[in-house]
């Protein structure tokens, strides 16, 4: 097969390292790649953004796969160009993607199939909103309805906190994706994020994986896009398992499929789960990121073909083999970062950290300048690990962080307190 991966962060270099690894692969293009993967694949001189310019390359090079790894391009419809060229493509259409880039569309969804999650309301007037938010209790959880990089969630402990972020957010920072905001019930209890791979009918389930959300250690600090992760999710049991399944992944599937824009790809659900009953907190249009790696890190089965029956409507009876060994995963992240950082400086150690046993260590955001690795993101590197247990996984994952050189960067130092029984 030949294959096009659209995206070069973290998540797209698991997507194309486990790729590389299918007989059935012939050819791997990358839109834009990134260093580890520039050496597997051919990087083409496309940005992740340019929609008319990738589906025009995919159809003139009649490719049997494009593989959509980051949100923005499927929001953009990237999914509805490739699909009008006759190009499979790993990931939902535009009008299906807005179960991630809406968070009203996806609180309708939820509320036709059934699914469970937070009481809400919507706005786009702030003094109906902070009206609103009046007649709640705090913690008052305010969301920009759009796409916003993992930043557009905020939870304010107070009523003047929570009136600024409705400012703030009504006052243009997400631009587009802040026009209209939710104000939602606070959920209690642990998140964990599950993946389902869909055809837009049949559903091939995947598993779960916990992150950790904010910058520091004790889950102090601002959000991030993830500053690690493990799997398995020890509050991830069967049964909150079979309740997902069938209170909130098949039901809205089934809804999709009835609305006549069926979701096809990967459907990532973020839980809050509370005495083994799953609530929806969202949904993802993609895999996430940090957790895809650690997916990719314990799948045993090939990724390709089951990627392109997806795209081809053909999951039928499709399973997937998993490793029993548990993974974890460590961001280093540049110094400064969620908020501003510099970019530029040399990392060094990584051969070194993948000689530790069980290491692979994954590129988030780093650039190749004259033969040497530069730090080019936020999150610039994800150290992986897997072990007999998730104690081994960790100790192993900061094993590969010791090695590393980068001192312009810094990392947690306790993830996976919550499966390790470390209290906080």
């Amino acid at each position: 097969m030949k294959v096009l991966l659209v995206g070069g962060g973290g998540r797209e270099d698991a997507l194309g390292w486990k790729i590389a690894q299918s007989p059935q692969l012939s050819k791997l293009y990358l839109a834009p790649g990134g260093p580890r993967l520039n050496h597997i694949g051919e990087r083409l001189s496309i940005s992740d953004g340019d929609i008319e310019a990738m589906a025009d390359f995919a159809a003139e090079k009649k490719l049997d796969l494009v593989v959509v790894g980051p949100e923005a391009p499927l929001a953009a419809g990237l999914g509805d160009a490739l699909r009008k060229r006759g190009v499979p493509c790993f990931g939902p259409g535009r009008e299906a993607a807005k179960l991630e880039s809406s968070k009203a569309f996806m609180k309708e969804i939820c509320a036709a199939a059934g699914a469970p999650t937070a009481g809400y309301g919507q706005f786009s007037d702030a003094g109906a909103a902070k009206a609103f938010l009046r007649e709640q209790t705090a913690p008052y959880v305010i969301k920009a309805d759009g796409l916003a990089a993992g930043k557009g969630v905020v939870i304010a402990e107070t009523l003047d906190d929570a009136d600024a972020a409705i400012d703030d957010m009504l006052g243009g920072r997400f631009g587009e994706a802040g026009a209209q905001l939710i104000i939602e019930e606070f959920m209690t209890g642990e998140e964990a994020s599950f993946f389902a791979i869909t055809d837009g009918e049949i559903i091939t389930p995947m598993i779960a994986a916990q992150d950790h959300k904010r910058a520091f250690d004790g889950d102090k600090g601002p959000n991030t896009g993830g500053m690690g992760a493990y799997s398995p999710a020890p509050v991830f049991t069967q049964t909150v398992y079979e309740r997902t399944m069938k209170e909130i992944i098949e039901p809205v599937v089934a809804e999709m499929k009835k609305r006549g824009t069926p979701y096809v790809g990967v459907l990532y659900a973020g839980l809050m789960i509370e005495n083994e009953r799953p609530r929806l907190v969202e949904f993802n249009a993609r895999f996430g990121d940090p957790e895809c790696q650690l997916l990719m890190r314990r799948m045993r089965s090939d990724l390709l073909p089951l990627l392109h029956k997806a795209a081809t409507g053909a999951l039928e009876g499709e399973t997937i083999d998993w490793s029993d060994d548990p993974a974890a995963l460590v961001v280093l992240a540049a110094k400064g970062y969620p908020g501003s950082y510099d970019k530029g400086s040399a990392i060094n150690g990584i051969d070194a950290a993948e000689q530790k046993p069980g290491v692979i260590v994954f590129h988030a955001g780093t650039k190749e300048k004259d033969g040497a690795l530069l730090a080019n993101g936020g999150r610039v590197l994800n150290v992986t690990a897997t072990g007999k247990d998730i104690r081994e996984a960790v100790r192993r994952a900061y094993d590969g962080v010791a090695a590393i050189d980068w001192p312009e960067g810094f990392y947690r130092k306790d993830i996976g307190w919550r499966a390790l029984g470390d209290a906080k």
